[in-house]
């Protein structure tokens, strides 16, 4: 589908680059995206792309200098549009280890970044337990200092790529403040279960921390700075929900727009009656409105990721509302060929709900968008 903005040769051969991908996954998608365990086809397809190299800088093996916003999103919405195992694997690699990216030592970088840049090494983050979702102050995981080494116990929860990953990005209570923690996964008293089954199936797992003992270099940062690097991710990654959530907008509309060219009733196409053009219309000014403002948001977070995250907050609750409204819209006009159980469009319609519910709950933020939007006016902007 058309686009009305014109992208730079760089990012061009970024949407070559997954649409290649993507037709190499085509194939066994569908399986892949019903299963809840790594799909190792999946896996050496994105390792033989080389697009894990947009999750870390240039200097250890990355694409470009930094972490390029907009290239991620361009990437996410290719990918999802095809396949959301594909899509979440790619998008772990940097939600995973961006905060190695920007706080971790010399070594720390060199041992784990070029691995991730080559999908050799798999990453995630631990944030969300058993009780504490959006609230992360709320964490019970905590570390202390034994020796030379930090004793870490606690649980996390609905961790995507649990007992896939590599390394775990845990954050956990240190003294009074809040720190980030490389626990790789072959940590001594590290279990590993699976979460229970979600209706769009996801690689997602259950951690617990029994008296894991880890190096005094596994720190993230300086003690206490976790809510920082938390923040700098999330400034990074949240708005490239949106651009999966395109991907997916895009896939549902595509399955809609062919379904009712081609059925007829009343001896005319369907999308020549005057509900279903409706249908098809107003999900196609969703999609377009939702891409310009999650294009102009990603490139002014590549900018200043920091200053700009309420907007990419904007962008993620635009487009993945969108996104749920879209695929119902896409799911109506083909009737009851939009309910068949293993038919694109009934997995679009599933893997749309939960983009409403990570990387920031629609109802969390919506409190930090209008908090923005009353200070704006304060301002007198």
């Amino acid at each position: 589908m058309s686009s009305i903005f014109e992208l730079s040769p760089q990012y061009q051969e970024v949407i070559d680059d997954c649409e290649k991908l993507a037709e190499v996954v085509e194939p066994f998608a569908m399986e892949a995206d019903e299963s809840s365990e790594l799909y190792e086809p999946v896996l050496n397809a994105l390792r033989n792309s080389g697009l894990s190299s947009l999750m870390v800088p240039e200097t250890y093996g990355g694409r470009f200098a930094q972490i390029d916003p907009l290239a991620v999103c361009l990437a996410r919405e290719r990918l999802m549009k095809t396949s959301s195992h594909l899509d979440s694997l790619f998008a772990l690699q940097g939600i995973g280890s961006y905060a190695i990216s920007i706080a971790g030592t010399n070594e720390q970088k060199e041992k784990w970044l070029p691995a991730v840049s080559k999908a050799e090494a798999l990453a995630a983050l631990a944030l969300t337990e058993p009780v504490a979702g959006s609230d992360l102050k709320g964490i019970s995981t905590t570390v202390e200092k034994k020796g030379s080494d930090f004793i870490l116990r606690g649980a996390k929860s609905f961790i995507s790529n649990a007992g896939a990953a590599s390394f775990y990005t845990t954050l956990a209570k240190e003294n009074d403040g809040y720190s980030l923690f490389l626990v790789p996964a072959d940590s001594e008293g590290l279990q590993i279960t699976a979460s229970p089954e979600i209706i769009a199936p996801h690689v997602l797992g259950e951690l617990e921390f029994h008296d894991v003992a880890l190096p005094e270099d596994s720190r993230l940062g300086e003690p206490g700075a976790a809510f920082r690097h938390v923040l700098a991710t999330l400034s990074v990654f949240r708005i490239s929900v949106a651009g999966a959530a395109l991907g997916l907008m895009e896939g549902a509309l595509r399955e809609a727009v062919i379904h009712t060219s081609n059925r007829e009733q009343f001896g005319r196409p369907l999308a020549k009656h005057g509900p279903v053009a409706t249908l098809l219309a107003d999900s196609w000014a969703d999609l377009e409105s939702s891409r310009f403002l999650t294009y102009q948001t990603a490139s002014l977070a590549g900018e200043d990721p920091a200053g700009n995250l309420d907007r990419s907050s904007l962008a993620k609750l635009a487009a993945t509302e969108a996104a749920t409204r879209v695929v119902d819209r896409c799911v109506q006009s083909m009737g009851r060929w939009g309910l068949i159980r293993g038919s694109k469009i009934e997995k679009y319609y599933r893997q749309a709900r939960p983009m409403r519910v990570y990387e920031g709950a629609s109802e969390v933020l919506r409190l930090g968008i209008a908090a923005r939007l009353v200070r704006e006016y304060e301002n007198g902007s």
